[in-house]
C-alpha cells in the first residue's frame, strides 16, 4: 500500500480537493483493509473486498479511491445514514469491521492545535498525526450479504408489471396475486412520474 500522503494526493486529484473528510476516508480505508486481511485492495485482493459507506460526502470518494471499490462493480455499497462510517468485508473469510469517525476527533484538532487559526488546517494536521483509536470507533460486525449482492453478472432479471422496467438481482417486490413490481411502483420512490 502507498503512504497516507500519497493516497491523500491521489484522492485529492480524483475528488477535486483535499479536506479533512478525504483524510479520514484514507485512514479509515487503510485501517479497515488491514483489520480484515486485505493487503492489496486495488490489485490481488480486489475481488475479495466489499465496502459499505454510510454517507455521500468526501469520505466516500476517498474510500473508493484508496480501495478501488466501485458502485458499478458492485463492490461499493451505499446506505444513506448520514454517518462518517464504513464497513469493510473480506468476502473470502467473512471477516467484517465497521469503522466510524468519532465526534471527539473534531475537538482533538482544536485541543492540539489552538494556535492554528484555520479549522481545515487544524483538522488536517490532527487527523494525520492522531492514533487510530483517537479518530475511530472500531467494531467487528457480521454483514448480511447474499448471492444477489455479489459482484459480477446479474443473477436474475424480471420486468415490473406496472412500469415495464427491468429489475436486476432480486430487488423486485412480489405483491398480492403474484404480481411483480419494482420498489418505486410498490413502495414509492425518490421521484414522482408526471
Amino acid at each position: 500500500m502507498q503512504s497516507v500522503e500519497e493516497l491523500l494526493e491521489e484522492c485529492g486529484r480524483a475528488h477535486g480537493h483535499i479536506c479533512a473528510g478525504q483524510l479520514l476516508g484514507v485512514r479509515m480505508s487503510l485501517l479497515g483493509c488491514r483489520l480484515i486481511g486485505i493487503d492489496d485492495p486495488r490489485g490481488a485482493d480486489r475481488k475479495r473486498l466489499i465496502v459499505w459507506v454510510e454517507i455521500d460526502r468526501c469520505m466516500a470518494d476517498a474510500v473508493g479511491a484508496v480501495t478501488g471499490v466501485r458502485l458499478g462493480k458492485r463492490s461499493l455499497k451505499f446506505f444513506d445514514y448520514g454517518k462518517v462510517a464504513a464497513t469493510f468485508l473480506n468476502s473470502s473469510t467473512d471477516e467484517a469491521v465497521r469503522i466510524v469517525a468519532l465526534e471527539e476527533s473534531r475537538e482533538l484538532a482544536d485541543e492540539r492545535y489552538p494556535s492554528i487559526k484555520d479549522k481545515r488546517e487544524r483538522q488536517l494536521r490532527a487527523y494525520r498525526e492522531a492514533l487510530d483509536e483517537e479518530l475511530f470507533k472500531i467494531e467487528r460486525v457480521r454483514v448480511e450479504y447474499g448471492e444477489m449482492d455479489a459482484p459480477g453478472r446479474p443473477r436474475s432479471r424480471v420486468i415490473c408489471a406496472r412500469c415495464v422496467e427491468g429489475i436486476n438481482d432480486g430487488r423486485e417486490v412480489l405483491c398480492k396475486g403474484g404480481v411483480v413490481l419494482c420498489r418505486p411502483c410498490a413502495l414509492g420512490g425518490y421521484y414522482e412520474r408526471l
